[in-house]
């Protein structure tokens, strides 16, 4: 049976559960997990028990394990990777009058939990009376801090409403109990990942201690320290029970209105192959950073980094106030992902939870990379540099792959390539354009250039890739044979639309980029003879086009595949859980946004006949058995402008974990889709078009909608864009410089002092709204 969804109300500011369903903690452990990109910690209850699945995790910091093959291969990864739980330091035990807190053998008055999008903390209150007849109240709350990358606090008062009570809370900092990383039977890879790491030290004084602990494959070693602040407690203690746990324990007699409260401050640290001894110092030194704060210093502080992202970054929705909530939600989700990321990869679910192995895929520069480029620079650049440190692994990794130039990993965690399915990784070569358009994107919206983050040396070692990867037929046509291209159930074809039309930008780019740069492309050894070649390529690639269907197949005779029978099987969803792949690829039946995905990103490919010809046939086909499609669809809805239709795809995809549609977010959030969103809103209703030298903006307004107000950084100038159904109005927020803008294709400029408004236009398809497959309209 499938876990409960918890209920959240719907509010603009916040995420509150206003009962905690203990069936569906998994997946409010998720939505309540917090995080600044470098520490994440899931949202579980103080108290432990019960629990879905608990987890602290590091950026950066994982295990390697084996991969089985059952048969082996040339160029096969030797070993896979796995993001692995840190020492838990959130434990807070409460026993009262002997009585072990536990809320499934409680019937509370109160028991709420709320996130602040505001604060960044997130509160938790219960109210209920003890089997000794005391009404006790609880309120917790926790923050990991947005300026303070390593440290986690928080705030535990117990006050006895009426009644007495005796009180212990065990206070722990504990290596032992961690959540399996990897669904696997293999035996090797539980041994490698069940218990993977050694204990070097363990300390502990009056009221903390600190343990460290290595890695056993990887070397990884990190230190977790914890120290507490206590008012109200009759002893405080701490003692270590056994090599890896450590307990604080505070007791306290609490009469009548009498409270005991605890701050609880947790340091990390960790490195590859670093000092135990010095990491211990680390850690122990957030720690006192941390103290000397205190809890109402370190919550005002996090409250203003928070005033200065709402600022910046806020979004408004008038007419559907769950999407307005959700918007904000993956806004503070996408920004606390990557607030004080360095140095490490973002995983497909962050610092949620373990799904995914905690790897990065293509999708972090396809959908979270673009719009923390519009959205919050610094963070689109953290994501870059580490992408742009892994080049050498994927030089490497394009030699074992016979090709020039550098093939970036599928899924990874430190650069090399980890999946063990070659037909959806190394066949999926479309991640490395998707990687070079975001560097090339971030240089454009930022007006950095062309080798904005190291761009260039990724353009150019791609456009290697590339031409190294075609074939030239006889007639000059050049071709991209045995790709994957983003839909998983079309796997290893010829000439998948997506693929080529990406890699014939990448190259145009790569070459653009080096007539502007001509030392620096020199000192990477390109020639004018070789940038030749890639526009020759680029001019050549081979584009199908079925002239009957009057449509692009999505590769090289999709259109001739044997169409599924969506009507007799609409209870078999996801569909690879109940077919075989060698049924699927030979079927016209869609994971995910695919040629969709060309009409987006390859806007200029496709003229607005093919774009609606295109989404039609294609939007009856497609399942969207990967939360990656509904924003991609949101946007082409958009484009070919079927508003309403845009507008529900958009509320599926910024829905995805607070509805739980895919009945997977116990497993962490779908950071990819929350990028999505918000792309989807600006880029499809919104009608943003950044892809060229001038800023484009073309909104519509869906039936439900009065109101859309979004916010973007453009060339180090704060816009925003506001659509009623009296017109849009630009305004520019913060710059001194004006921003020229086409509206609707004409062109305008904004001033500092004086918005430009135009009217609002009536969306004219040129096709009646596409249908999708029995069953799978739009979710929400």
């Amino acid at each position: 049976m499938p876990a409960a969804t918890p209920t959240f109300e719907i509010d603009p500011w916040q995420i509150r559960e206003a009962a905690v369903d203990v069936d569906g903690l998994g997946v409010s452990e998720t939505v309540f997990s917090l995080s600044n990109g470098h520490l994440g910690i899931r949202g579980t209850l103080d108290e432990v028990e019960p629990h879905a699945v608990r987890g602290t995790f590091l950026a950066g910091v994982h295990e390697l394990h084996p991969l089985s093959y059952p048969e082996g291969g040339y160029g096969h990864p030797e070993h896979g990777q796995a993001m692995v739980a840190v020492s838990d330091a959130g434990a807070l035990r409460l026993t009262v009058d002997g009585v072990p807190l536990d809320v499934r053998a409680l019937d509370p008055e109160v028991h709420e939990r709320v996130l602040s999008l505001r604060t960044g903390v997130l509160e938790r209150r219960l109210v209920w009376r003890t089997p000794a007849g005391a009404r006790l109240e609880l309120r917790t709350q926790r923050l990991v801090s947005l300026q303070e990358r390593s440290l986690c606090t928080v705030r535990y008062r117990l006050r006895a409403l009426d009644g007495t009570a005796h009180v212990v809370v065990r206070s722990e900092l504990a290596l032992g109990e961690r959540p399996p990383a990897v669904e696997n039977d293999d035996p090797r890879v539980g041994e490698a990942l069940d218990d993977p790491f050694d204990i070097l030290s363990r300390d502990c004084d009056e009221t903390g201690g600190v343990l460290t602990a290595r890695t056993h494959r990887s070397d990884i070693e990190v230190a977790t320290a914890t120290q507490h602040r206590v008012r109200g407690a009759r002893t405080v203690s701490s003692e270590a029970v056994t090599d890896d746990h450590v307990v604080t324990t505070i007791t306290a007699a609490l009469d009548a209105g009498g409270m005991l409260e605890i701050e609880k401050h947790s340091g990390y640290a960790w490195a590859q192959d670093g000092s135990p001894g010095s990491l211990r110092e680390e850690a122990r030194a957030v720690v006192d950073s941390g103290l000397d704060r205190g809890w109402d210093a370190l919550a005002d502080a996090q409250r203003e980094v928070l005033d200065e992202l709402w600022e910046t970054v806020d979004v408004e929705v008038e007419g559907d106030d769950e999407l307005q909530q959700a918007l904000r939600f993956g806004l503070f989700t996408l920004f606390t992902s990557t607030a004080c990321l360095e140095g490490a990869p973002l995983g497909g679910k962050g610092l949620t939870g373990l799904g995914y192995s905690g790897h990065t895929f293509w999708d972090i520069e396809g959908f979270v990379v673009p719009a923390l480029s519009l959205l919050v620079p610094d963070s689109a650049e953290r994501l870059l540099r580490w992408r742009r440190s892994t080049l050498e692994a994927a030089k490497k990794r394009a030699e074992v792959l016979n090709l020039r130039g550098a093939s970036f990993a599928w899924r990874t965690i430190d650069g090399h390539e980890t999946s063990a399915y070659w037909p959806a990784s190394t066949a999926a070569m479309h991640v490395n354009a998707s990687v070079s358009r975001a560097f090339w994107l971030h240089g454009s919206v930022t007006d950095e250039g062309p080798d904005a983050v190291g761009a260039l040396e990724v353009l150019v070692e791609t456009a290697r890739l590339w031409l190294s990867a075609g074939h030239v037929d006889a007639e000059g046509g050049w071709h991209l044979f045995g790709m994957t291209g983003p839909d998983e159930y079309t796997g290893v074809v010829d000439d998948n639309v997506f693929t080529n039309l990406m890699a014939r930008r990448n190259l145009l780019r790569a070459a653009d980029a080096c007539a502007l740069l001509p030392l620096r492309a020199a000192e990477l050894g390109v020639t004018d003879e070789e940038t030749a070649r890639w526009r020759e390529a680029a001019e050549h690639t081979h584009i199908p086009w079925d002239a009957q269907q009057q449509v692009h197949p999505a590769n090289t005779g999709f259109t001739t595949y044997q169409e599924w029978p969506f009507a007799e099987r609409q209870d078999s969803y996801p569909v690879q859980a109940h077919h075989h792949y060698s049924t699927i690829y030979r079927r016209q039946v869609i994971k995910q946004a695919d040629l969709v995905q060309a009409l987006w990103w390859c806007r200029d490919d496709f003229t607005e006949e093919e774009l609606a010809r295109d989404l039609a046939y294609y939007e009856a086909r497609t399942v969207r058995d990967s939360s990656l499609s509904a924003s991609t669809q949101a946007v082409v809805c958009a484009r070919a402008q079927h508003p309403d239709l845009a507008h529900r795809y958009l509320r599926e995809s910024a829905l995805t974990d607070l509805r739980d549609l895919h009945g997977d977010a116990r497993n962490g959030l779908h950071l990819a889709s929350i990028g999505g969103s918000w792309l989807a809103l600006v880029s499809g209703l919104g009608g943003l078009r950044e892809d060229h030298e001038v800023l484009e903006v073309a909104p519509l307004l869906p039936r439900a909608l009065t109101r859309l107000r979004y916010r973007l950084t453009w060339r180090g100038r704060l816009l925003q864009v506001e659509t009623t159904r009296n017109g849009t109005t630009l305004t520019l927020l913060r710059g001194t410089e004006p921003v020229d803008v086409l509206v609707d294709g004409a062109p305008r400029t904004v001033r500092p002092g004086r918005p430009v408004t135009a009217p609002l236009r009536e969306a004219a398809p040129l096709l009646p709204e596409p249908t999708q497959p029995v069953g799978r309209a739009p979710r929400v």
